[in-house]
């Protein structure tokens, strides 16, 4: 591929401004929607995400608090209090979630919680969110496998006769700052040590020689040992998927900013230039970087929104040079074009051309919710936001 193309600033905000206004008009209907209806919000080929047949409840929800951090990004920036109040309705279920219902989640208690009670704790200081918060770190700690230093990444802790079992997967990066947080709350500092070990395991055998990324790791359950590589979402075990790769930019980049350790941003920085290098002219990312040679080109912007995330978080710690905030820049004025955004109100999706997994290897063009999040998380720390939800 040739090198990414360099592209001016965003004039005067003007293109940032107008994708803000459309985040936050449908995110005004979208969180009284899911409200009315607690449900997993994910994907959808035409962006109408209620349509997605999974229940709140389910092991496979890790999605439903992107609307929710859409909705207290909106309150922050208009202070209109539908937005929290429709948010709040929500709270009985996310309750429910780590109470009676915890032995059915997975990893994602980060992408859930850091998005629904840290923000809300964040925002209003009421002590009921920050024990909502806290009971799920303490769910997510729970994940942990000592032998092996990961945080399992799907299926019951309980369940150990399936293809899960030793498995961590480079998603789980996004979810330890849910476990930084609650470690300086609390000063309880085994949340704190659950997050360096994972985040130690991550840089040792996730992170290839060429900064590209596994998407999955094995270790042996009992032993602990490594097993090797695996993959889910991107082409094949040895590929380089673009989202994945987001992922451990950003978790990296926040790692240094809750531990200070060197290590975590030099990865940060590696992983971010070689990302950069493979962008080509549409700017947006493929789906995989190792796509075979005359496959279908699909982008993928959801990976692109995640992307922009994590290099503003290289510059929020002084670690981007300008290549990263070039690519920044022309990342997120690319998301912010006509052929990226849908500004038809009927459609609850806000950000077009994301892929989603369809079968190992296979992916297809979606609306996805974590891309709308993303874009909006982008937007809002673009124009002034200072803290974010991690």
């Amino acid at each position: 591929m040739t090198p990414a193309v360099v592209t001016p600033p965003v004039a005067a905000n003007a293109s940032l401004r107008r994708a803000l206004d459309l985040c936050l008009a449908k995110t005004r209907r979208n969180i009284e929607a899911l409200a009315e209806r607690p449900a997993t919000w994910a994907f959808a080929v035409d962006g109408h995400y209620p349509e997605w047949n999974e229940g709140f409840y389910e092991i496979g929800n890790w999605t439903s608090s992107f609307i929710t951090g859409m909705a207290l990004l909106a309150w922050r920036e208009t202070e209109d209090e539908h937005f929290i109040r429709q948010v709040e309705r929500l709270e009985p279920w996310y309750a429910a979630k780590v109470g009676e219902h915890a032995e059915e989640t997975m990893h994602d208690l980060g992408f859930l919680y850091s998005l629904y009670s840290v923000a809300l704790y964040k925002l209003t200081g009421e002590a009921r969110h920050r024990e909502m918060g806290l009971k799920a770190a303490e769910v997510l700690a729970g994940r942990f496998v000592p032998k092996g230093g990961y945080i399992r990444a799907w299926g019951r802790m309980d369940d150990v006769a399936n293809d899960y079992e030793g498995l961590a997967i480079i998603d789980c990066m996004m979810n330890l700052p849910l476990l930084y947080w609650a470690a300086e709350e609390t000063g309880d500092l085994r949340f704190k040590e659950i997050a360096v070990r994972h985040s130690d395991m991550t840089l040792r055998w996730f992170v290839r020689a060429d900064d590209s990324v596994y998407h999955a790791y094995r270790f042996d359950p009992v032993l602990g040992s490594p097993a090797g590589g695996d993959n889910y979402c991107g082409r094949s075990i040895d590929s380089h998927w673009a989202r994945g790769t987001a992922w451990a930019i950003y978790g990296f980049a926040m790692g240094y900013r809750y531990t200070g350790n060197s290590d975590y941003l030099g990865a940060a920085v590696r992983v971010a230039r070689r990302f950069i290098s493979l962008l080509d002219e549409e700017v947006v990312p493929v789906w995989d970087f190792r796509m075979e040679k005359g496959a279908p080109v699909i982008c993928d912007s959801s990976a692109a929104a995640v992307a922009v995330c994590a290099f503003q978080e290289l510059e929020a710690v002084g670690a981007a040079d300008e290549g990263i905030s070039a690519a920044k820049r022309a990342l997120l004025e690319r998301l912010c074009s006509e052929d990226y955004l849908d500004h038809d109100l009927a459609v609850e999706g806000v950000l077009k051309h994301g892929q989603v997994g369809d079968g190992v290897g296979k992916a297809k063009s979606a609306y996805t919710s974590w891309g709308d999040y993303y874009l909006m998380e982008a937007l809002a720390r673009e124009m002034g936001m200072k803290e974010t939800w991690w």
